[in-house]
């Protein structure tokens, strides 16, 4: 029985038509384990981020399936899908988009309070998550007053306001210098370690040696080259 958390079949997105049209994938087959660390690497313009935003359910496929903890999402009304994404995805970007008004913990409420925790339990869960990101003493503090790195935590006990089981993140270091990046990615390989599944789009060869699983995307298509895959976990 597969262990597959999201699971793709001859996955395509096109965009425009006729002249200008775009073959952003073309017929992606793939499966993500339940509590894997996965990285989607490949050049900038080939299908990484469309990927990415096919497998959150961000955006719908021109053709093939995306299931989502076996349920198959292009089917689903924008209000069940939406539903779904709360309840099984946490999303991370590579711009933290806080609130700059907000500290640290109100931010993380706004989160909660989508998500429908209770008004009365929504101050106790935000001061959890913080604990479990590793700024407990940054709760008070407004985004201006944190460096890149711990926004960008705060950024990840937001997505983890519904305690879904995948994180799905877009360079979510890319905007960070070496230190926030060790931050960071000591955080999620914690959750990682916690049983969370991720999965990371990045440029970063560094990162992607760290990951158990590498998905490498090019001209729209998974490309199979494990030479290559070998050399880069020699970085590790």
């Amino acid at each position: 029985m597969s262990n597959a958390i999201i699971k793709t079949q001859n996955l395509c997105k096109q965009y425009g038509s006729g002249a200008t049209l775009v073959q952003a994938l073309r017929g992606v087959d793939l499966e993500i384990e339940r509590g894997s660390f996965t990285c989607i690497i490949g050049p900038s313009g080939h299908g990484k981020s469309t990927l990415m935003h096919l497998l959150g359910g961000l955006d719908q496929p021109s053709g093939g399936s995306v299931a989502i903890d076996g349920q198959e999402i292009s089917s689903l009304s924008g209000k069940d899908l939406a539903a779904l994404r709360a309840c099984k995805i946490g999303f991370v970007f590579q711009f933290f988009n806080l609130l700059q008004s907000l500290t640290a913990t109100e931010n993380i409420e706004v989160a909660l309070m989508l998500a429908g925790v209770p008004d009365a339990l929504q101050q106790e869960r935000a001061r959890e998550l913080l604990k479990l990101v590793g700024l407990s003493d940054k709760a008070g503090a407004k985004p201006g007053q944190l460096s890149g790195g711990q926004q960008q935590r705060v950024a990840i006990a937001r997505a983890l306001a519904n305690d879904p089981p995948v994180l799905l993140m877009d360079e979510p270091t890319g905007n960070l210098d070496s230190a926030a990046e060790a931050e960071v990615m000591a955080v999620l390989e914690e959750l990682n370690r916690g049983g969370k599944t991720l999965i990371l789009v990045t440029h970063s060869n560094e990162i992607a040696a760290r990951a158990g699983n590498l998905i490498r995307v090019r001209d729209g298509l998974i490309e199979q080259n494990p030479a290559l895959d070998q050399q880069l976990k020699k970085i590790a």
